[in-house]
């Protein structure tokens, strides 16, 4: 039998090192403010950029959906799986992040997991990945066969160093570069031109997973090959619609033949059942929503600024965050907890980030800012930050 008491154990020391998660319950849909184990607060720590998460529109379009297509497809997409609604979403995710075409699947996780052992599986590839690359990235690289490269966090000399020995050393028959568009952690960008560059003096393929960057960066929201301007040079682009896109489901972007080579071959495509009808339709009005107006994406920047601006004159640090992510750097895990635990008292809810989904010593509150905050919850949140920094001596 299982030895249970190793676990109670390794539970304890997380909570004796500040490291132990608390997860709260939510009891309201997301929005600016929700209800957390009864209590009305603030909300600063879900990924509901735009405020899709409750919207009206997408809530009318998931009820069509089920009344149309029932609760689900009943099958994996490539045996009875794969209904209209799935296609049209795959062709109007093309059309907006300016791809030839797209597969959409459970989950961004789910999609790094399917593009990068089915493309870069063989012992003889080699994958270079940025250091601070999220953990999706990470265990889609685990799940290849392919030599492991990592280069420090976006430091192109490095990325070099790393591409020659790939290339000179190993003699790689397929090279790919993969980082994130904005780390989720720092709310800093990837120098994708600089990446861009490399590659093509290298022969390397170069994908990109833009979760944080989806309906945040580009022209209304269309991530960040669009933002630099780099279509027809990056060769896929993972998004997910978790995040901005407030519903659920991930896809990979990119040429034709590649999708189709996915959908053959990738294993979550072929062995899992894809999202349901209410998920699918939700995404695509969401989609249209950010075709129609950047007026949600401007919102969100504007308030995301205005907040940035403000907890820096209180001094607060504020780490590199080039993003609406804005993490507030407490370096120790006991007092970002504290922090924390102290702000929902005072009705903010901004979570505590440590070790592992960080490394030691760069414990932080994250806080997520969003387009359906206002100006006087944005004023509450500073408020109740100034007085709680000066409690515990941050600021």
């Amino acid at each position: 039998m299982f030895d249970y008491k190793i676990l109670e154990s390794e539970l304890e020391n997380l909570r004796n090192e500040g490291l132990y998660i608390n997860i709260r319950t939510l009891e309201s849909p997301q929005g600016a403010w929700i209800t957390v184990n009864g209590k009305r607060v603030l909300n600063l720590c879900s990924n509901n950029y735009l405020g899709f998460a409750n919207d009206e529109r997408l809530k009318r379009s998931a009820i069509k959906a089920i009344e149309e297509w029932g609760v689900g497809p009943g099958a994996v997409r490539t045996i009875a799986g794969t209904m209209k609604i799935h296609e049209e979403l795959e062709r109007a995710l093309a059309d907006f992040k300016g791809a030839e075409a797209t597969i959409f699947l459970q989950s961004g996780f789910v999609a790094n997991q399917a593009a990068i052992p089915t493309l870069f599986g063989d012992e003889n590839d080699a994958i270079i990945s940025d250091e601070l690359n999220h953990a999706s990235i990470i265990d889609g690289v685990r799940l290849s066969k392919a030599k492991r490269y990592v280069y420090k966090h976006n430091d192109m000399n490095d990325l070099e160093e790393r591409l020659k020995e790939a290339r000179n050393v190993q003699n790689a028959r397929r090279i790919l570069i993969v980082t994130d568009g904005v780390f989720s952690m720092d709310g800093d960008i990837a120098p994708l031109p600089e990446i861009v560059e490399l590659a093509e003096r290298y022969g390397a393929a170069v994908m990109v997973d833009d979760a944080h960057g989806e309906g945040v960066l580009g022209r209304g929201g269309r991530g960040i090959v669009d933002h630099f301007g780099l279509h027809g040079r990056v060769d896929m682009e993972i998004g997910t619609l978790s995040k901005a896109f407030g519903v659920l489901g991930g896809y990979i972007a990119g040429n034709e033949t590649l999708i189709r080579y996915l959908k053959q071959k990738a294993r979550p495509f072929l062995f899992s059942t894809g999202l349901t009808p209410a998920d699918v339709a939700a995404c695509l009005e969401a989609v249209k929503i950010l075709q129609e107006s950047d007026d949600r994406v401007k919102k969100l920047w504007d308030n995301a600024n205005y907040f940035k601006t403000e907890m820096k004159k209180l001094g607060f640090d504020l780490g590199v965050s080039q993003t609406p992510i804005t993490p507030v750097m407490l370096y120790d895990a006991k007092v970002a907890s504290q922090f924390s635990r102290e702000l929902f008292e005072e009705g903010v809810f901004a979570q505590s980030i440590g070790y592992p989904t960080v490394p030691k010593g760069k414990a932080r509150i994250r806080v997520m800012i969003s387009a359906v905050h206002s100006k006087e919850d944005l004023d509450f949140a500073l408020e109740k930050f100034e007085k709680i920094g000066k409690k515990l001596g941050v600021i």
